[in-house]
């Protein structure tokens, strides 16, 4: 059985803490790292956990996943949940892996623009305004999405 979860986040996340922290609070990147790599371990994964600020690098990683056959993708694709249609269909492609959208606000309470996520099609789940605990909320369900789909 796949025992590694990526975790993947998209632009300007590395400053999550600094960057409207109104919004997005004060915990770092680094921070949400450790909590994603308590969480995974507490289900037996192990984490791959990627930032960048450019398109390709995340959809290379999520090709990377379904190469090296992922237990799952847990994605907070930023800005890009809103525009990138090569990262949707790098997601589609990662299919049977199941991934989970993660956004730190509730982007349907936000602009306009945010409320529509062209990620979503390709999620079997999404949790937005939790804030980082999200991202520990997308892996214990993971977990027990993999969990019901072996039992």
């Amino acid at each position: 059985m796949a025992t590694t979860v990526y975790v993947l986040n998209g632009p300007n996340l590395n400053l999550l803490g600094t960057r409207e922290p109104e919004i997005y609070g004060r915990t770092t990147l680094k921070d949400v790292e450790a909590m994603c790599r308590d969480a995974g371990q507490q289900h037996g994964f192990s984490v791959a956990f990627h930032q960048s600020n450019h398109e390709g690098a995340l959809v290379e990683w999520i090709q990377e996943a379904r190469i090296k056959s992922a237990a799952g993708i847990v994605i907070n694709p930023a800005g890009y949940s809103h525009t990138s249609v090569p990262i949707l269909d790098a997601l589609l492609f990662a299919a049977p892996i199941p991934v989970i959208e993660v956004h730190i606000s509730n982007i349907h309470a936000r602009d306009e623009f945010r409320r529509h996520s062209r990620i979503s099609p390709a999620a079997k789940a999404v949790i937005c305004g939790f804030g980082v605990r999200g991202y520990v909320l997308a892996i214990d369900g993971l977990a027990a999405m993999l969990n019901t789909a072996k039992g």
